[in-house]
């Protein structure tokens, strides 16, 4: 593979469309009001961007190459597209939660206790939940989660998605 594509173009407007697309499905929750408590259609179609861009952006780096990837070659561009899609919707939430929305994190938790209070759950446990789910609301952790959730997920798509497309010059002969 002596004339190999650089796949970073592939990774920029790739993570640059992804992480501007969740961005764009936020605002329109946003302004819908269904920020809050969204349909479950809202993770389906934000599950289809994710997966259908890494996707997306590994053929298209493939195409570019001549025809071959390599297994680490799609699990890297993979894997750069959900990083650098988390890293904008990180910055996207740190404006919103600040912002845009600053009782965001209460109205949630508000919601979140009366699911629990559906439940079944004793004001005691409730306020045990709430106590541990304030730890993990600072931002260093919050975008520290974000980006790691990114990251893992575009290893598993970029690594299925690549053991299937991989094809390298030697197989051809």
């Amino acid at each position: 593979m002596e004339n190999q594509t650089n796949s970073k173009s592939f990774i920029v407007n790739n993570g640059l469309i992804l992480g501007v697309a969740s961005i764009i499905l936020s605002l329109v929750m946003f302004a819908t009001g269904n920020h809050l408590d969204p349909h479950w259609s809202t993770s389906v179609v934000s599950a289809a961007l994710f997966i259908g861009l890494i996707i997306y952006g590994t053929k298209q780096f493939k195409a570019a190459n001549g025809g071959f990837m390599s297994w680490g070659q799609g699990v890297k561009i993979g894997v750069g597209i959900a990083i650098l899609a988390g890293l904008i919707v990180v910055v996207y939430n740190y404006i919103f939660m600040n912002f845009i929305e600053p009782d965001f994190m209460n109205q949630m938790m508000e919601i979140q206790n009366q699911k629990f209070l559906d439940q079944g759950m004793t004001e005691e446990q409730i306020e045990a939940a709430n106590e541990m789910g304030k730890s993990f609301q600072s931002p260093g952790i919050m975008a520290a989660m974000g980006i790691i959730g990114y990251a893992i997920g575009g290893f598993i798509v970029a690594a299925i998605t690549s053991a299937i497309m991989k094809k390298s010059e030697e197989e051809t002969y």
